[in-house]
């Protein structure tokens, strides 16, 4: 939940690097409580139409922002600009996104700044 949490405080933050798991618990977390919120919906019938809710439209709005800040984060830990999220809008660019975001961080600083992978250990060792 603490990574969560993390890229939600980094909501307008698209510089900097974010690691795998603040990325993968991003949107694991963020998938439970989606379908959490269309049970609900579900159950009460809260919808604009047969196919649309309205909590989970709201939902969707709202963390649209978080999302792309931690993915363009998340490019930018391997080592690629975050304009490479506009991938997505080309025939299976989202399969190429998605190997992106499943590569491993680069460990030496790079022009977004040093690797949060390294920090933490580093961290974890002082006294």
């Amino acid at each position: 939940m603490k990574w969560f949490v993390h890229a939600l405080k980094n909501t307008f933050n698209f510089s900097g690097r974010a690691r795998r798991q603040e990325y993968w618990m991003y949107y694991l977390i963020g998938f439970i409580i989606s379908f959490v919120i269309i049970m609900i919906e579900e159950m009460l019938n809260l919808k604009f139409s047969p196919e649309v809710g309205i909590l989970s439209t709201l939902f969707g709005i709202i963390f649209m922002i978080p999302s792309l800040s931690v993915t363009v984060r998340r490019l930018h830990d391997i080592g690629r600009s975050g304009a490479w999220i506009l991938i997505i809008f080309i025939p299976f660019g989202a399969i190429v996104l998605f190997v992106f975001t499943v590569l491993d961080s680069q460990p030496q600083t790079n022009r977004w700044g040093p690797s949060q992978k390294t920090l933490q250990s580093d961290s974890s060792y002082s006294v």
